[in-house]
């Protein structure tokens, strides 16, 4: 099945491309959640006339993600958690509280654009990647450290 990409999808191609995917794919997925369209003519003419408009928003896109990228890298974030006998962390630091302490700075990021292998289970720094989109990427440093007790 040949279908026009109406937004970058990394294992595809750009917006904008045509390319060939299988039938299933084409029809459950990329079809029905408005990621691409059937190429025929028509929509293959319809595509020329509006691919200025899909490169300057996706330069757009690509310009506010940099952005956020360098303000993020900037970003320093303290995480208190709750520890015990030899600095033993209870519980683990997931990708959700990492989210959560970024937008308690004033940023607003899907937990699941931070990129983690395993939760943090101990004390000290880390630098956490985030991938913004599928060209702009940033890490943000995360210290861990024991919660006061009260």
């Amino acid at each position: 099945m040949q279908v026009i990409l109406k937004e970058t999808i990394p294992s595809l191609g750009k917006a904008g491309d045509m390319v060939k995917v299988a039938n299933g794919y084409g029809r459950n997925f990329l079809l029905p959640k408005g990621k691409a369209i059937f190429a025929n003519k028509k929509n293959m003419s319809q595509i020329e006339r509006q691919q200025a408009s899909i490169l300057t928003k996706a330069a757009k896109e690509y310009e506010e993600f940099d952005a956020l990228a360098t303000k993020l890298g900037e970003l320093e974030i303290s995480i208190p958690v709750r520890v015990g006998e030899m600095d033993r962390l209870y519980g683990s630091v997931t990708n959700l509280d990492i989210a959560d302490a970024i937008e308690s700075q004033g940023y607003s990021i899907d937990r699941k654009k931070i990129r983690m292998d395993e939760p943090i289970k101990a004390l000290g720094a880390f630098e956490i990647p985030i991938k913004l989109s599928p060209d702009v990427k940033a890490v943000i440093k995360i210290n861990v450290v024991p919660q006061e007790s009260l």
